[in-house]
């Protein structure tokens, strides 16, 4: 797990501010590790600090994702959670229990990498791909299903 002094570190290498808002936000993307909505950050961080706003919660998101701390997913029910692990990596979507893992496979993104190589889309530039795979995990792993 993630100690409070990496979570200072990695908001000052990005040249923000340190601050508490910043930190619990951030602590709780690493701690909820399923890739938490914004709403599940905030009842997180509300069990210690009942006053946090939402809006000041919704900010900060915004704010590391556009620093790079944080990445967005999508969910097929159109939910937005977020993502702590920056490393390249996919993810696989429990339709049924709305569970999110994550996933890497070296050979599947060297197989990508080289498919879009061979297979350049006009006008194009291919910086990045991660694949979202959905389906339903044979044992669900949410604890509320």
């Amino acid at each position: 797990m993630i100690e409070a002094i990496e979570i200072r570190n990695k908001i000052s290498e990005k040249g923000l501010k340190v601050t508490p808002q910043r930190m619990r936000v951030l602590e709780a993307v690493y701690k909820l590790d399923n890739h938490p909505t914004a709403e599940k950050i905030i009842e997180y961080i509300r069990k210690t600090d009942p006053n946090v706003g939402s809006g000041t919660v919704y900010k900060v998101l915004e704010t590391l994702v556009e620093k790079n701390l944080l990445n967005k997913v999508k969910t097929e029910k159109d939910a937005m959670r977020y993502d702590g692990t920056l490393e390249n990596h996919h993810h696989l979507y429990c339709v049924e229990c709305d569970y999110i893992e994550d996933f890497v496979n070296e050979k599947l993104d060297k197989l990508l990498k080289d498919f879009f190589e061979e297979n350049q889309i006009n006008n194009f530039i291919v910086d990045d791909i991660k694949l979202n795979i959905s389906g339903n995990f044979i044992i669900h792993k949410n604890k509320n299903h």
